[in-house]
């Protein structure tokens, strides 16, 4: 606990329905005037939405807090390196450092404005991103930091500089928000966006205020060092939003000079985010126009292979595959750049219209109609030629896309909904279960609606199928017809492709309904004996063991099928492990289940049930002592003995004694019949003594014993191989 008693916490970016809940929440807190809390909530709101690059850091909670602050008394900034200047100012603003200085005697009272402040943190911003991690570190040694902030002092000429420095780190780790403590005498930014900030800032300040950065060095020595390293690429942006256009303008004719082929063209992708920082466009507009043309071009880069050609060679149709994803990449990224960068200009709408119809490449005609509907939603032409393209086009994916659109942007729309209805028939099995999905979503209270999700349940390919079937019975169980609905189709599913889903789905949704009870019991029993469909039956059994639990019938239920004779599926096995598992505090169950691992007749509910009480009551004394009789005695048979041998090797073999004990087990058992303990089970112990204990004394003379005098000749063979291992 610090001294503020702050306590530590990590926030999720927020998503566009919390930042509109928070703003909301926040204004009604804050303003006790009705008229102002809606005037300045709403300039908010404008100020958010008018700016792009403020709209994306407004899902950071620290920012869009700021955000909140300087919206109090004035209008947001349209650019991110105005609103973090801003930010800046406002938290600077609140330390106390002055007040702590003047308190404590032996250091100089003198101010430190939000200024000096801010130069402090440019400087420590350029120490990290210059450290080994550079920016992706984020992390700054106390030494490093106390050392910056005494330099600087000293330039202020302040008394006692060091001093003076650890009092504003002290301030900076129980007052401020803009560095925070790591541990290990390591501080950091609080946000990345802090450390991003200041770092261009300080290169920005060398490059307008001091001049010792020329804007050749700016081109080679900061963008042309890092523009294929993402994780500076913030820095780069805030750069261009914070100097003059004419020298951006240089950079980006510097960027598209770069070969980025390579690099999947990282340099025209960021020139184009950099360009759209920029104040003046008009400044720079041949360069603008340059870059947009060359950002098009990359929307027709390379070519798409035709892997569903005959494959001749592994290796060279995975080239294919890695090719064809690289060059859809690129041009589905150029789409998407296009859009962000140049969204006004008149030739981008027309051109976008163009890709999303007739594009060469379905990859970029899907990323056109999404770009076309996320942003041009108001415009009546684009619902129109969504519609068009929904129903009309002759690539899949593409009215894949349109419908998707259509129904996320337009859901409410009485034309959507017909044209959903529509699409329920296409020939697209992918366009058919998302438009059933969207009549979910948006229109379950239709009628229509859930008689169009029956008409699929019962007519449709299987993955369709059994999304409509989990979806009438998520979303309908109240409905008196679904449910003897769901059971006719599961009678009358042959193949059994749908009998396990609806099973699933019935015992969830109607747990409370006896009848489903007394159903999953017969089907059960019919499912494996007249389908011989066990992962059906197994299902049936699982929902009933887990739905009903509670129910005094479903107990006694899974104890008669655990120890049926009659069956030889894995049902037995299966109804053990839900006794087991379900049942662990009856103390009826362990009783149970050591009978059932000694009583003759199915292997593999011996096997199950020795597991379950490894699982289940490892800890009880009585376990191990259980495993060890089984393991040894001669009354039981070469299954059990084996099994308990594996049971106790893989729960028990740090007991004290182990060793000792499965040592004997492979000297003496070796001497007995055959019949007994065969040499599979010898060599299950040896490995779970070479396995386990490596190390112990006796275990190479064990393994030398049993590789020259073993009866058994696969035993021999098994030792040798070991001990070789071992002696190497």
């Amino acid at each position: 606990m610090l001294n503020a008693e702050f306590r530590h916490f990590i926030l999720q970016d927020l998503d566009s329905e919390q930042i509109q809940d928070f703003i909301y929440r926040w204004h009604e807190l804050t303003f006790t005037d009705a008229v102002d809390k809606v005037r300045k909530r709403e300039r908010l709101q404008r100020g958010i939405e008018a700016s792009k690059a403020i709209a994306e850091l407004a899902g950071n909670p620290l920012l869009l807090t700021m955000m909140a602050i300087l919206n109090r008394n004035q209008e947001l900034p349209r650019k991110r390196a105005e609103l973090y200047e801003e930010a800046s100012r406002v938290l600077l603003h609140r330390w106390d450092v002055e007040r702590v200085l003047i308190e404590d005697k032996r250091l100089d009272p003198k101010t430190i404005d939000y200024k000096d402040k801010q130069a402090m943190l440019r400087q420590v911003a350029y120490l990290m991103q210059t450290g080994e991690k550079g920016l992706a570190g984020n992390l700054i040694n106390e030494n490093d930091l106390v050392k910056v902030l005494t330099d600087y002092l000293r330039t202020i000429e302040f008394d006692k500089p060091r001093e003076a420095a650890r009092v504003m780190i002290n301030q900076l780790r129980t007052r401020n928000f803009m560095l925070c403590f790591r541990g290990a005498d390591y501080y950091a930014f609080v946000h990345r966006t802090f450390l991003e900030y200041f770092c261009a800032w300080e290169f920005v300040w060398q490059f307008k205020e001091t001049q010792t950065l020329t804007i050749e060095e700016l081109k080679n020595e900061v963008f042309g060092k890092h523009w294929q390293d993402e994780s500076w690429h913030e820095v780069l942006l805030l750069i261009a939003g914070m100097i003059e256009p004419i020298f951006v303008g240089e950079i980006l004719e510097y960027l598209m000079a770069q070969d980025g082929e390579e690099e999947k063209f990282v340099n025209l992708f960021l020139a184009a985010k950099c360009l759209v920082e920029v104040r003046n466009r008009h400044a720079i507009e041949l360069v603008d126009n340059k870059l947009r043309e060359k950002i098009k071009g990359l929307t027709k880069y390379g070519n798409v292979i035709n892997i569903s050609q005959p494959i001749t060679e592994i290796e060279d149709f995975e080239k294919d595959i890695e090719h064809n994803n690289s060059v859809q990449e690129i041009r589905t990224k150029a789409i998407t750049a296009l859009v962000s960068t140049w969204q006004d200009y008149p030739d981008i709408l027309p051109w976008l219209k163009k890709c999303a119809t007739s594009h060469e490449d379905r990859d970029v005609r899907y990323v056109a109609v999404q770009e076309l509907a996320l942003k041009w939603r108001d415009d009546p032409d684009i619902k129109a030629l969504l519609k068009k393209l929904a129903t009309s086009d002759k690539d899949d994916y593409v009215r894949y896309a349109a419908v998707q659109e259509l129904a996320l942007g337009w859901k409410y729309d009485l034309d959507i909904k017909a044209l959903l209805q529509e699409s329920t028939t296409d020939s697209c099995e992918e366009v058919r279960e998302f438009t059933l999905l969207a009549l979910v979503r948006s229109w379950k209270d239709d009628p229509d609606t859930v008689a169009i999700l029956k008409h699929h349940a019962v007519s449709d390919f299987i993955p369709v199928q059994q999304t409509v079937i989990y979806e009438l019975a998520k979303g309908w169980k109240h409905d008196p017809t679904i449910l003897p609905f769901l059971k006719e189709i599961a009678r009358n599913d042959k193949e059994g492709h749908l009998r396990q889903v609806i099973v699933e789905q019935i015992a969830k949704g109607w747990k409370d309904n006896p009848e489903v009870l007394r159903w999953l019991a017969e089907y059960t029993r019919f499912d494996h004996i007249f389908n011989h469909n066990s992962n059906v039956a197994r299902e049936a059994l699982r929902e009933l063991a887990r739905s009903f639990k509670d129910d005094t019938n479903t107990k006694a239920f899974l104890e008669k099928h655990a120890t049926s004779n009659e069956d030889d599926s894995d049902l037995p096995a299966e109804a053990v492990r839900e006794l087991a598992r379900g049942w662990k505090d009856n103390p009826d169950t362990l009783t149970f289940l050591k009978e059932l691992a000694t009583r003759d007749g199915n292997s593999c509910v011996q096997s199950v049930a020795m597991r379950e009480l490894t699982y289940g009551w490892k800890e009880n004394p009585d376990t191990l002592s259980f495993l060890k009789q089984l393991a040894t005695s001669d009354k039981y048979s070469i299954h059990v003995q084996r099994s308990a041998v594996q049971e106790l090797a893989r729960a028990f073999n740090n007991e004290p004694g182990m060793f000792e004990f499965l040592h004997v087990i492979a000297i003496t058992q070796a001497s007995k019949s055959e019949n007994l303990f065969d040499n599979l089970s010898r060599t299950l112990v040896l490995g779970v003594i070479i396995k386990q204990f490596p190390q112990h004394p006796q275990t190479l003379p064990l393994l030398r014993d049993r590789a020259q005098n073993d009866p058994d000749e696969q035993v021999r063979e098994f030792a040798q191989k070991k001990l070789a291992q071992l002696e190497k």
